[in-house]
């Protein structure tokens, strides 16, 4: 293929595969929501996730997605240096998304700031979202597609806590948001943390930690054990799913972090919903690709 016809190749690939994240949740995400579904005991708890899978049927059965919110499109790109389309992947991917609005369909939810219209077609000034890692000696590219909805990830908070405040400020952060406004995020959840050391560090790392696979755990074993520890404590907010109380409020909970000044604690936490509709797709520079969120996809 020539350079015109990779793009339009790519760009029909990604139009479809955004459709597809709209309408399937990714493998792991269904497996925990059944394991939650079997530990819950109460009556009302057990109906809501049988409504979800219901939910699930028919988004299939209808060919639409299993959300109205669709969200604002976002995208993790890991591009190796070499990668033949890295110039043009960007623009890609924004026509990526106006092709999948109308044919998924998708709802219309980029709105112009302070110009206050919709453009109609999800995409605008800075949106989609690409954030970019810069692989060097490789020629694929891993993208992760995240439809970030309204009601959890994109009312994400941060903040920088001063040294004295330590671990258990982080913490207390945590738990802060979760019993304020996890209700509204539609449990069960799956909670990013990001600990760096700023705001905008914590808050991309926050967001990142949504992209791990469930049940995955951060490399530093302190750092997991934080997991562990704020899994249960959520938990045992009794929060359940759709926020209607349950034993189980959470996916699980993913920390991201780097090294930080020794006079700041960036702390970040976002959310994803039960419908947490995120996707990972590897290109080779031959344009093959490798769907690794979800099972048994042709595009």
């Amino acid at each position: 293929m020539d350079k015109e016809q990779s793009i339009h190749s790519m760009t029909d690939k990604m139009a479809k595969f955004i459709a597809h994240v709209g309408k399937k949740l990714p493998d792991d995400v269904e497996a925990k929501l059944l394991e939650l579904r079997q530990k819950e005991t109460g009556k009302l708890a057990a109906t809501i996730y049988d409504t979800m899978f219901l939910n699930q049927k028919l988004a299939s059965d209808l060919n639409r997605p299993c959300c109205q919110d669709t969200g604002v499109l976002q995208f993790w790109v890991k591009c190796g240096v070499n990668f033949p389309l890295i110039g043009e992947l960007e623009g890609l991917l924004k026509d990526a998304v106006v092709q999948a609005t109308f044919s998924a369909p998708l709802r219309h939810n980029s709105v112009e700031t302070f110009d206050e219209y919709n453009t109609g077609k999800n995409v605008g000034k800075g949106t989609p979202t690409v954030f970019w890692d810069i692989i060097p000696d490789r020629d694929d590219v891993e993208i992760y597609t995240y439809m970030a909805g309204g009601g959890c990830t994109l009312p994400g908070k941060a903040m920088v806590l001063m040294p004295g405040a330590g671990y258990e400020g982080i913490t207390k952060f945590v738990m802060d948001v979760m019993t304020s406004y996890g209700l509204n995020a539609c449990p069960p959840l799956l909670v990013g943390v990001g600990v760096a050391t700023s705001v905008e560090t914590a808050a991309l790392l926050s967001k990142k930690a949504l992209m791990r696979p469930i049940g995955s755990h951060n490399e530093n074993e302190r750092a997991a054990k934080m997991e562990k520890l704020l899994e249960d404590g959520i938990n045992k907010i009794g929060l359940g799913p759709q926020g209607m109380s349950g034993n189980y409020s959470v996916m699980g909970v993913h920390i991201e972090n780097t090294a930080r000044h020794p006079s700041t604690i960036g702390v970040a936490v976002n959310t994803g919903c039960w419908s947490h509709r995120r996707g990972h797709i590897i290109f080779d520079k031959d344009l093959n690709y490798t769907i690794t969120s979800h099972t048994g996809v042709t595009l």
